[in-house]
């Protein structure tokens, strides 16, 4: 369990962190970093002002790679034109002294169809009828709901550090116009029960759940209207094993996702170097056309398509990782200016892995009285000057000339210059980036003789 922004690491390869995507209450878009990269997972999103905390685009911006999942599916209903459909066939219905009967999930649209239902039948003057909402989480869903501030809006946080209650369904309970029961057997329900009334209950598709039993209690009645707010069951198929049903039906999708101008204006400000995404996406639905504006646009990023149970490789070209220092570490480097702008330091350390995770630490004596370090490791760890940078060419005959050497001769090249020793049998050959010395001489002192030569004639710290 993570809040939001805490940063979590599993297993010391990845370093994952919850952002919020303004959905719902605790619906999150997921950052995470593998080395150097930055990944980025966008599931269900909103840009919309409701209840929840606003979604976090900060720190989604310049990923590596995102996977864009979960837009709207309904993409040609606004959900304010919606939810105003909606409070009016609702007020309509039980003018008409019908009820109305709403299968929803327990959490999530359900808080705003309770606030902006009750305000719309307050104005309308039918404040007075009541409102059920049964499921066996219902009174669990309308406490955490009140208490979790982390997950709402600023004004709705506000409300609960004054102290009040940020959402007014707490309100409508008190006062008794909105109430909650467990289920339908209960016997408290049916002595409560009066009409006509909203109810709230589950579940959106009518196959289980204690909706099935109101469909069939008002499916007779003409004057009653039942009304489908999720869009992923389509309402007709739904009701099909209920038919000839004599309730109205009405179809209010109310999907705060974000439609795909949304995304793709957000693509374009969070400038994803590849973006990854449901093949249905880069398609135009069936019945709309050509219509872009159903589709994401594709232009100026590499975008790559995925089908449902397909797997795709894209390879993230990890060049670098983070060795931190310790603090013992730290402390014994001293930086050195080997030019303007350009600072170095030598220092020796013990690399240590673990999980995933690298760190340089001091090397300590119980190391080098180790028996069995070997002698060239040991001339390693207490060298003194490190070189650098390119051969000074005057000096190093200079050097030659100093030991006896009388005859080189030079020979430049596109990459650099060759120099021939002929008295001692020997070719070197220099570049920009490296020196190699061919000795047909079998002699390991002159060879190392020359390497010494070479070594001091190079920049060293």
């Amino acid at each position: 369990m993570i809040s939001y922004d805490q940063k979590i690491e599993i297993t010391g390869a990845l370093t994952v962190t919850a952002v919020s995507s303004g959905y719902c209450l605790g619906s999150s878009n997921w950052v995470i970093y593998l080395e150097s990269k930055k990944l980025v997972y966008v599931s269900n999103t909103s840009t919309l002002t409701t209840h929840p905390r606003p979604m976090d685009q900060v720190n989604l911006k310049n990923a590596d790679l995102m996977l864009l999942s979960s837009l709207t599916q309904a993409p040609a209903a606004n959900p304010d034109s919606m939810l105003g459909e909606l409070c009016l066939s609702v007020a309509v219905t039980l003018r008409n002294n019908g009820s109305v009967l709403i299968p929803c999930y327990p959490s999530g649209v359900v808080y705003d169809l309770f606030e902006c239902l009750s305000s719309h039948l307050d104005s309308t003057a039918l404040g007075q009828i009541p409102m059920y909402f049964i499921s066996p989480v219902a009174h669990s869903s309308l406490e955490y709901s009140n208490i979790l501030a982390e997950w709402l809006s600023q004004s709705k946080q506000n409300k609960v550090y004054f102290p009040e209650e940020p959402f007014p369904h707490a309100q409508l309970v008190k006062s008794g116009r909105l109430k909650h029961f467990k289920h339908v057997y209960t016997d408290d329900l049916w002595n409560d029960l009066r009409q006509p009334c909203v109810v709230f209950c589950g579940h959106p598709s009518l196959r289980f759940g204690d909706v099935v039993h109101f469909v069939e209690y008002w499916g007779t009645n003409p004057q009653n209207t039942i009304i489908f707010t999720e869009p992923e069951f389509p309402y007709l198929e739904a009701l099909a094993p209920f038919q000839p049903l004599s309730m109205k039906a009405m179809h209010c999708p109310i999907d705060t996702s974000m439609n795909f101008t949304q995304a793709n204006k957000m693509i374009k400000d969070l400038k994803p170097a590849v973006l990854i995404l449901p093949e249905r996406y880069a398609i135009p639905p069936t019945g709309f056309g050509h219509k872009n504006e159903f589709v994401i646009d594709q232009i100026d990023r590499k975008v790559l398509t995925i089908k449902r149970g397909e797997v795709i490789s894209e390879k993230l070209d990890i060049k670098t990782v983070n060795v931190p220092f310790t603090t013992e570490m730290v402390v014994s480097v001293t930086l050195s200016e080997l030019q303007s702008g350009l600072k170095a330091s030598k220092f020796t350390a013990v690399l240590d892995t673990k999980d995933n995770k690298y760190k340089l630490d001091i090397l300590r004596d119980d190391l080098l009285a180790n028996k069995t370090t070997e002698p060239y490791l040991l001339e390693t760890l207490f060298k003194k000057t490190y070189e650098w940078g390119q051969l000074d060419i005057d000096r190093f005959l200079r050097a030659l000339t100093n030991e006896g050497v009388s005859d080189p001769k030079i020979e430049h090249n596109a990459h650099g210059y060759t120099i021939h020793l002929k008295s001692e049998d020997t070719l070197i050959q220099v570049d920009d980036k490296s020196t190699h010395i061919f000795c047909e001489k079998m002699d390991k002192n002159w060879r190392l003789k020359l390497r010494s030569i070479v070594m001091e004639c190079l920049n060293s710290f």
